[in-house]
């Protein structure tokens, strides 16, 4: 009876594919405990992943004979090989997400930081290259110390930027500005670390110089003919599936394996498939079903299995075992100490000449110092030579990567726990901003209708065509009460939920992206879009914490009533009017109402096949009547006024008994003939009368925008006075509220049917104005605001 038992745990004991699924298994189960555990501290999941890795490995667990007959015995290179594999997946997605634009707006301080910090960090693997050298000896070994001081180059100057991406991802800050310069910085450092890798796998191989061109060239050729094969497909794909939401999971398969089957054909040539997996990701078309699909269907699984595999990697190789000496000891605090003196003399030295603040500089510092990815390819392809690195050398430094890993992912996240003033979100009012900085933006959708007008205004807000904008598209959609709240973020969709077999948002789904790759395909600008599935009593959470995410400067939100054909507006479901009620309450940056007429005045609600409306000027005016929203109008509108297919009006209602030139403008000539305020801004009427003095002096002096001014006497003149206009402009941009009590809209609050609009977005959205064009009531955030009386 007990031989077939012996049989059986023999079978268990000795086949590696099961010891490597139960390493993968054991990860994955014991990291999501640990991100359980250690949310209310703060940690990020990578944290807890390494974490978990180590809890298996022969610093925990494994330490037992048993548990290390188990997980090690066989098994361990298994799972070295899961980790290539997830390396490449993690490299071509990191691709496929990177921010160019920005990598291109921001290559001079991103190179800057990375290269000081990688010059320091050379010198001292120079300095301690023959301590390591000598203390790591083997007898049978011949060690080669200009190879260790090469390695050693790569374990201090090396950033793991997957490491980085998410714990800033994780923490939140990785669409500030320090978040993405680390990220940037980042990956250039990695460009530095694979050359070196490169030259490590030469030497291994025994290459010389005209072997290593020879190579060479075939990598670029490899990588190159991939692209285009990969362009080809994703055409071939996006064509034909026009009229599906997603492409069918065979089609993905496709895409996958001819990523897989290009890195793999690069690591059987004994070249390292870093490079070459990111290139693929980054060179990959962004329009259509095939990127959109991809990024959704990889995020998922990422986020879930591959992370944890990956981090948990770092962990599950280190064994403190191997540190039974006191030089073994000297020699991982040492390697960690200076790898942090590196990154930190190296990074604050760039950061001082670029002029960055000095706590940004400390953290930049350290997200520089995280390793656990080029790291341990470089120690890997040294391992597969004996006659190069002695197995001392090996394993004290896989001790290195994991724990510095470890202690500096948990600094950081203290640090940013313990400044979330400095390293939170910040919202910059438009009325302080200045148009030529980046703009962040996210339009809301609840059906296909406003999506033309509302993709129009993102392009128009850009302003000139050198300034830098993120515009960022998130679908919403009802959720019945009685079903589960499900919030379909990119990094939170379960697979079932990325099929045409889904209910959630029908044919409408394909109307908006069939729109927004048609403005892709023209104005080469990326919308990022997203979904969010809720009901309308919790959907406003969705809305306000992406935005706090992404760092927007500006929701909008479709206006709750829709145009019909006669020019009428109809009211939609109260549910979108509650929604952007709430958002309006809690949005923690400025908000704006669309009331959608089209981007056309006049009785046309449509721009037809344009969807920017380019062909034609389009006429904009923006009404003051004075208080923080009309300022925050302004303030937008600034970039308005800049873009070249817009002609922008600023219409000041004044009373008639301010009746004189720029009235309520106080002003005086200096030596230079320039115009500039003097007033006290104690009031709301001096911050009015200042704001639009800087405008008018930067703006309409200048002839880029018109200025005039209206004065009524009371609330009836101002109507009489919209109405006159109201077939005048393409669209009105006017503040919501804030206004207080004032002569100019009184009696236009009789027939009040929207308090959310405010009085004079209220008029403007009412039936008297079927024939005007579009609306756009804009909200200043105040982190005490809410919706009453006193803003109408």
């Amino acid at each position: 009876m007990d031989q077939p038992k012996e049989v059986c745990y023999r079978k268990l004991n000795f086949n590696p594919v099961v010891k490597m699924s139960a390493q993968t298994f054991s990860i994955l189960v014991i990291s999501h405990i640990f991100i359980i555990l250690l949310k209310p501290v703060g940690l990020p999941s990578p944290i807890a992943q390494i974490l978990a890795g180590l809890v298996i490995s022969p610093t925990g667990l494994s330490r037992f004979t048993k548990a290390n007959d188990f997980f090690l015995e066989g098994g361990a290179d298994y799972f070295e090989a899961l980790a290539l594999y997830a390396r490449i997946y993690v490299m071509f997605l990191i691709g496929l997400e990177m921010d160019f634009q920005y990598l291109k707006r921001k290559k001079f301080p991103a190179s800057v930081i990375s290269s000081a910090s990688c010059i320091v960090c050379t010198l001292f693997a120079g300095g301690i290259t023959s301590f390591v050298y000598q203390q790591t000896q083997e007898s049978g070994v011949t060690d080669n110390a200009p190879l260790i001081f090469v390695t050693l180059t790569v374990l201090l100057a090396n950033t793991g930027s997957p490491l980085v991406i998410r714990i800033a991802a994780d923490m939140k800050f990785s669409n500030s500005e320090v978040g993405r310069l680390a990220v940037s910085s980042s990956l250039i450092g990695d460009v530095y670390a694979v050359i070196i890798l490169i030259f490590i796998s030469c030497k291994k191989e025994k290459y010389d110089f005209a072997r290593f061109l020879q190579f060479g060239f075939y990598y670029l050729i490899i990588v190159a003919a991939f692209i285009a094969i990969n362009l080809y497909v994703v055409d071939w794909f996006n064509k034909r599936n026009r009229n599906r939401k997603y492409l069918k999971n065979f089609e993905i398969c496709i895409l996958i394996g001819l990523v897989f089957f290009c890195t793999m054909a690069l690591e059987t040539l004994g070249y390292s498939s870093i490079v070459a997996s990111f290139l693929l990701g980054a060179l990959f078309p962004r329009q259509g079903k095939s990127f959109r699909t991809l990024l959704i269907k990889l995020t998922y699984l990422a986020y879930n299995f591959v992370f944890p595999i990956y981090f948990g990697f770092i962990g599950f190789r280190a064994d403190s075992g191997d540190i039974d000496s006191l030089p073994k000891f000297s020699i991982v605090v040492i390697l960690i100490l200076l790898s942090i003196g590196g990154k930190v003399v190296g990074t604050l030295a760039a950061c001082y000449y670029l002029k960055i603040p000095l706590n940004e500089g400390v953290l930049i510092s350290f997200l520089m110092n995280l390793k656990g990815h080029v790291d341990l390819a470089a120690l890997t392809v040294a391992k597969e030579s004996n006659v190069i690195f002695s197995k001392i050398f090996y394993r004290l430094m896989l001790i290195v990567v994991a724990f510095n890993s470890l202690i500096f992912g948990v600094i950081i996240a203290f640090m940013v726990k313990q400044e979330p003033d400095i390293f939170g979100y910040k919202n910059i009012p438009f009325e302080s901003q200045t148009p030529d900085s980046e703009l962040r933006i996210l339009g809301c959708l609840y059906n296909p209708r406003p999506v033309t007008t509302m993709i129009g205004l993102i392009a128009s807000s850009r302003g000139s065509e050198n300034v830098a904008i993120t515009p960022y598209c998130m679908h919403l959609i009802e959720l019945p009460e009685k079903k589960n709240r499900s919030n379909l973020m990119y990094h939170q969709k379960a697979e079932e939920e990325v099929s045409d077999d889904e209910d959630y948002g029908g044919n409408d789904v394909v109307e908006i992206n069939e729109t927004i790759d048609m403005f892709n395909a023209e104005t080469k600008l990326m919308v990022h879009q997203t979904k969010a599935v809720a009901p309308f009593s919790k959907m406003y959470e969705d809305v306000c914490d992406y935005a706090e995410d992404i760092r927007a400067s500006l929701i909008i939100l479709p206006f709750h009533k829709h145009q019909r054909i006669d020019g009428k507006l109809e009211s939609g479901k109260e549910g979108v009017r509650i929604t952007n009620q709430k958002v309006l309450r809690h949005a923690k940056c400025s908000v704006a109402i669309l009331v959608d007429r089209g981007l056309t005045a006049g009785h046309s609600n449509s721009l037809g096949s344009n969807p920017l409306g380019s062909g034609y000027l389009q006429h904009t005016a923006t009404l003051f009547f004075g208080g923080p929203d009309d300022r925050e109008a302004l303030g937008f509108s600034k970039r308005l006024g800049l873009h070249h297919h817009t002609n922008l009006t600023i219409i000041r209602f004044l009373p008639v008994t301010e009746k004189k030139p720029l009235v309520g403008i106080s002003i005086t000539l200096q030596e230079d003939n320039v115009l500039t305020p003097v007033s006290d801004r104690g009031t709301e009427y001096e911050k009015d009368n200042a704001a639009l003095s800087d405008f008018y002096n930067s703006y309409v002096t200048s002839g880029k925008v018109g200025y005039v001014e209206k004065h009524v006497e009371n609330g009836a003149e101002t109507a009489s006075a919209l109405r006159d206009m109201a077939e005048m402009y393409s669209m009105l941009v006017v503040g919501r509220g804030g206004r207080g009590s004032s002569p100019l809209t009184s009696g236009l609050s009789d027939w009040e049917e929207c308090p959310e609009l405010g009085t004079v977005g209220d008029f403007l959205a009412s039936g008297e104005f079927d024939n005007g064009g579009s609306v756009l009531l804009v909200q200043q955030y105040k982190s005490t605001r809410t919706i009453s009386d006193d803003d109408q």
